[in-house]
């Protein structure tokens, strides 16, 4: 199973505690899960229902992961995983 680098931006850093975590898991949808595991309240953040709220950003090697095909898309030894909150401002 690839060891997956997750980073971690704005009110997601601050309910985890930390900016950058690695995560054992096959897909996308794997680690978002096992976060889930990890920091209880945070499902109630990303997912609705099984998909991923639509102004979450979770983006895999720099692009939106429903480039790649969604949370079902297979992991790979060194890929990145980041998340974003809505962000909004002027």
């Amino acid at each position: 199973m690839p060891k997956i680098r997750v980073k971690l931006f704005a009110n997601i850093r601050e309910f985890t505690g930390t900016k950058e975590l690695e995560v054992d898991s096959e897909t996308v949808r794997d680690v978002l899960k096992k976060l889930c595991k990890k920091f209880p309240g945070f499902e109630e953040l990303i997912f609705d229902g099984e998909k991923i709220k639509p102004y979450m950003n979770v983006f895999l090697n720099g692009k939106n992961v429903l480039d790649y095909g969604g949370p079902g898309t297979m992991l790979h030894t060194d890929d990145e995983i980041a998340i974003f909150p809505p962000v909004s401002g002027g």
